[in-house]
This record gives C-alpha cells, structure tokens and sequence, in this order.
C-alpha cells in the first residue's frame, strides 16, 4: 500500500525542502493567527514557490471570512483549501464556489457520534480529513495539539470522499495508525517539532521514512 504524506504548519525554507526531500505529497502553511504555526502570506508564498511539480501546496483557514480568503490566496498560489473550524456545510460550499479551489474539511473527532459531522461535510467538500477532538481545558487551538484519537472508530468505515488521518502522528506511530484505520493518506505536524510551531528537519525526514516503509 503506498500512503501519501503532508506536512503541515511549514514556515521554514529548511523544513520545506526536508519534506520535498523526503516525498511529502503536500505542504499545510497555516493562516490562524492564534497558531504558534501561522505564517504570513508573503513568506508562504516564496515557499509555495519552491514546490516542484506533484507536491501540493495547502492553505489551513479556520472559519475564514472572504476578506481574508481573498488577501491570502490572491498572495500564496493554492492547491486546495483545509478549513479546520466551525464551517458548516453551506459555508464550504459557498467557499469551493468562490475560489475555484477544492476544499478538504477536517472533522474533530472525539467518539462515533461526531461521524455524523463528517457525512454532512462529505456532501459537499472534495476531502476530509479527520483529527482529534482536544478536550477544551487543554487547548484552544482547533488543531495541532498532538493528541490522537481512538482509531478504531475509523476502522472498516468507508467515506464517499478521499480521506486523511491526522493528530498525534508521529513515526513511531504511523504504521499502527495506518494499519487500524486503513488509511491512505496522513498529515502530521507538531509530531514533527523540536518544540511548538517549529518543524524539526530530522523530524520530518525520520516521519516520511517511516510512511514510505508502509
């Protein structure tokens, strides 16, 4: 089975190359400005431009409103949208049609109940993507906390959309997250740092050894 890579919250030339070195299938530049990751649309943009041919470059909004979608994307050249907020199906919807980019909608989650999120935003984005719930009096970040969730709630479903794993991966981890979820694409990012919001070359190398041996 070959399993496809993203990096996420790349602010650094070093690390970027290091994810393009190791065969990163995607890039995540985060636009939250409450992330320890975020990074400016200029410096995301010279990045951007250093991606070959094949490796896609994704922009993280969280409930964004036009304004800054447009400030953003007419800046950094966009392969797909990640929203990671709130963003209700109406929304995502409204967004694919404004920017004519696809949209990946990543579903929290916590127990089998919140499935039925991913279902409803199946309906109308590209892809999902699946990441833990973090318990609110651990972080107020909607993401990127480095907490896994229980796998096995993933394990034997199937999804009408392209699907990736994320939360607490990491190279130890990845092959048992792989083997209990079936999953074919996985996207990690303070898995892969030294310490909050800065990506660890070695890391990174170290997690997409470890996705190219599964």
């Amino acid at each position: 089975m070959t399993v496809a890579a993203k990096i996420c919250g790349l602010s650094e030339p070093e690390s970027l190359r290091a994810a393009v070195a190791g065969g990163a299938r995607y890039v995540g530049f985060v636009f939250y400005p409450r992330s320890p990751r975020a990074i400016a649309p200029p410096m995301a943009a010279e990045l951007a431009r250093l991606l070959p041919t094949g490796v896609r470059s994704v922009g993280l909004f969280v409930d964004p409103d036009d304004e800054f979608l447009e400030h953003v994307t007419g800046q950094v050249p966009l392969d797909l949208i990640q929203l990671h907020g709130a963003e209700t199906p109406r929304r995502i919807a409204e967004i694919k049609a404004r920017y004519a980019l696809p949209v990946m909608k990543a579903v929290r989650i916590g127990g089998p109940e919140d499935l039925t999120v991913a279902m409803e935003a199946a309906e109308v984005a590209d892809r999902l993507l699946f990441d833990a719930k973090p318990p609110a009096r651990v972080s107020a970040l909607p993401g990127g906390n480095g907490i896994a969730f229980d796998w096995t709630i993933l394990a034997g479903r199937s999804w009408p959309r392209p699907w990736m794993l994320s939360g607490g991966l990491t190279a130890e981890n990845v092959a048992e997250a792989v083997r209990v979820t079936g999953a074919t694409e996985v996207d990690v990012s303070s898995g892969v740092e030294d310490r909050p919001g800065h990506k660890d070359p070695a890391l990174v190398r170290a997690f997409l050894s470890a996705v190219a041996g599964l």
